[in-house]
């Protein structure tokens, strides 16, 4: 075969595997039947009103009426009552407006460290008890106070107390993580039933879909022996639909349908009562837990349905358009490599397959994943190194050039004589890589509980550098760099488990980022260095 056709072979082989990979990252993944008969509704969904840049942490933030009316009005559709967190912010007008909706109301007592706020989210409480007896189906006197450690346990019974008496004889409880109410076993002899929060991707060991269902059969049944003769609600479970992995614990649309469709239909068969988490996606729960935060509603967060159950449903509906994205960058990259022949023309065709995947990948990624200046920054800059540095590789390849090693591109050292520009570009292009990469791999080992895994974002960074060899020997910066991204790279393995493959993605590719810094490598000589400027 000659260089030409094997040249297009390697194209037209790329293409066709970006286009297939593509269609199989977007085909439909079968979920369970549906758990629900022709008619029946959710039992209870948790609902905070949010939207767009709307926050709980606003003082001055009040939510109109007409807003509330339009979210209950979809949520008829698909749930019989809604829990509630709070009274402040506009919230005391949810019980008149889901009577009007035909929902049930679980009204929530928002309660913190502020003794002046709690006092006046009781005695509205107490109020709308007066109101609306036959909506409000009962009061959960605060919400994971003992996990936050805002108040004593004497302290929240003493609020309990206070709201059991007013508002008798609707049923009041107190909700929290099931592992609290282990430790605070006389709680419930304050409240009329138990309501317990299972959530088994956020537990401290994370289960993953796989093994959800069982966990919280295994943990429901252990709260029924513990607080036998006591009504228990399962007041919050879910599963987000994007973010990232916690261990094997994976959020995607499928986990979600699975994980809802499995835990509602272990309630129906059990005679559980169950309230899911949650009814709206909440992008403000971003900026707390990361791109998962935002993710576990039914509805997204413009009132739109997420899923329907029973129905097979794809975990990347994007999937066309990012193929096409890939199927682009790809060939630009064949492109800008047109040239290259023998074992640089295989480089510019892995170079290709990487851009084809992770640039759509990431271009769909960064938007959500990015909350302040510095994701954006971050978001932006790596989008515009990805696009520019593999048709500068590419290039690069080509034309037989290299690029310096990064000491001369900071000026510890004189550059080659003869550098190809192309070569010196990709140097100048080393110094932003580096920036955003390490500061990225430390942030995700040092704090790690609500960080995306960005591989997409360094993937053809690590790509483009690794195709193009260096000029001369590592020097200090360059091993200082490889060594620190390794040692990092083994970590967040190591902190993630080995079931997060999200965890694996990126540590391969920052790994791979530091082997294209060669520290141990003597790289090209001297005259090889005159030849590439000669050849640029």
């Amino acid at each position: 075969m000659s260089a030409r056709r094997s040249t297009r072979f390697l194209s037209v082989l790329v293409v066709a595997l970006v286009a297939a990979g593509w269609w199989w990252l977007g085909r439909p993944v079968a979920v369970p039947p549906s758990p629900l008969a022709p008619g029946e509704e959710i039992a209870c969904l948790s609902y905070a009103p949010y939207e767009d840049e709307q926050t709980p942490f606003d003082p001055t933030l009040f939510i109109q009426p007409e807003q509330i009316d339009r979210q209950l009005a979809e949520l008829s559709k698909v749930t019989s009552c809604v829990r509630t967190y709070s009274t402040g912010q506009g919230l005391a007008a949810v019980p008149d407006i889901a009577r009007r909706h035909g929902l049930k109301v679980l009204q929530g007592i928002w309660l913190g460290r502020n003794r002046t706020d709690n006092a006046k989210e009781i005695a509205t409480a107490i109020e709308l008890a007066k109101a609306y007896p036959d909506t409000i189906r009962g009061f959960v006197v605060g919400n994971e106070v003992l996990l936050r450690r805002d108040l004593s346990r004497d302290t929240l019974i003493d609020a309990i107390r206070t709201v059991r008496k007013a508002v008798a004889p609707i049923p009041v409880t107190y909700a929290d993580v099931w592992e609290f109410w282990e430790e605070n076993k006389p709680i419930a002899d304050e409240v009329d039933f138990v309501t317990i929060h299972i959530l088994p991707y956020w537990e401290n060991d994370p289960v993953d879909v796989n093994g959800a269902r069982d966990h919280v059969e295994d943990v429901r049944r252990e709260m029924g022996d513990l607080f036998k003769g006591k009504p228990i609600l399962i007041g919050e479970t879910g599963w987000p639909s994007r973010g990232r992995m916690r261990e094997g614990a994976l959020p995607s649309p499928s986990n979600q349908v699975r994980y809802l469709s499995e835990i509602i239909a272990l309630s129906k068969k059990n005679g559980w009562d169950y309230n899911l988490i949650e009814a709206l996606d909440q992008p403000w729960k971003r900026a707390l837990e990361g791109t998962v935060g935002g993710e576990w509603g039914v509805l997204d967060d413009d009132g739109a349905v997420k899923f329907h159950w029973g129905v097979a449903i794809s975990d990347h509906p994007g999937w066309r358009w990012q193929g096409v994205v890939g199927i682009l960058a790809a060939v630009l990259v064949f492109v800008a490599g047109a040239a290259a022949r023998g074992r640089g023309a295989y480089r510019v065709a892995f170079l290709a397959l990487v851009c084809g995947f992770a640039l759509p990948w990431w271009a769909e990624e960064a938007p959500v994943i990015s909350l302040d200046g510095w994701d954006w920054a971050l978001a932006l800059a790596t989008l515009v190194l990805g696009i520019a540095m593999p048709l500068l590789a590419a290039r690069a390849v080509a034309t037989a050039a290299a690029r310096p090693r990064l000491e001369a591109v900071l000026g510890g050292k004189p550059a080659p004589a003869g550098l190809a520009p192309v070569g010196r570009l990709i140097g100048w292009c080393l110094i932003p890589t580096l920036v955003l990469a390490v500061p990225t791999l430390i942030a995700l080992l040092a704090d790690s509980r609500y960080r995306d895994f960005q591989f997409a974002a360094f993937a053809p960074l690590a790509a483009a550098l690794l195709i193009v060899p260096a000029i001369g020997p590592a020097g200090r910066s360059e091993r200082l760099f490889a060594l620190v991204i390794v040692a990092a790279a083994i970590g967040v393995v190591a902190n993630e488990g080995v079931l997060n493959w999200q965890a694996w993605a990126f540590s391969i590719v920052l790994a791979a980022l530091a082997v294209a810094l060669r520290p141990f490598s003597r790289g090209l000589s001297a005259p090889a260095a005159q030849a590439t400027g000669s050849r640029a």
